[in-house]
């Protein structure tokens, strides 16, 4: 798992909604495209993937299901 969202910058538009959402402050416009902060520990709260509205943003994480076994 890598430590921050994936961008993919040639669908970024730069519109800023992510950086506006990211709760852990970790997200930056540079030139028009968003960029994570390096050293900034992602919350994975996927907001930032939810409101990208160009689809730039992708939170590839593993769920994992896990029995409660008594």
């Amino acid at each position: 798992m890598s430590d921050m969202p994936v961008i993919d910058e040639d669908k970024c538009d730069g519109c800023g909604l992510c950086v506006s959402v990211c709760t852990c402050g970790g997200l930056q416009i540079i030139n028009h495209v968003v960029k994570p902060i390096s050293g900034v520990k992602c919350a994975w709260c996927a907001t930032c993937e939810l409101v990208c509205p160009s689809g730039a943003i992708s939170c590839p994480f593993d769920i994992v299901i896990e029995e409660n076994v008594d």
